[in-house]
């Protein structure tokens, strides 16, 4: 079984130049968590699966974290999910919109 959450978006203030911490950016995450089927499929009881809330605020907590890095931001979002649901195979992508690179780009995107 897959659980998605998808283009959960959000202001956050990573990056490596002090502007991109002052000023912040828009930023997509995207979750996916592949996990053996749940007894929800027979039950419909939110406490025999994954309750998404519980994923969505751990994704909020460390967006709020400034980083330099979008994989250290990743690194910390999979660390905390493993630990909320230790049998998942988390999938995680981060995207920056309108990344400072000195050109139009309109995404940079990380996938851990």
């Amino acid at each position: 079984m897959t659980i998605r959450l998808q283009d959960i978006e959000l202001q956050a203030y990573h990056g490596v130049y002090p502007e991109e911490k002052r000023l912040g950016n828009t930023f997509l995450v995207n979750i996916s968590l592949t996990l053996p089927d749940t007894r929800a499929v027979e039950t419909d009881q939110l406490a025999d699966t994954v309750n998404y809330q519980s994923v969505y605020d751990i994704v909020q907590r460390e967006m709020a974290i400034p980083s330099d890095l979008l994989e250290h931001v990743a690194g910390r979002i999979r660390k905390a999910i493993c630990q909320l649901v230790p049998q998942a195979v988390v999938k995680i992508q981060i995207s920056k919109k309108n990344p400072p690179l000195g050109g139009k780009v309109a995404w940079a995107t990380i996938e851990l």
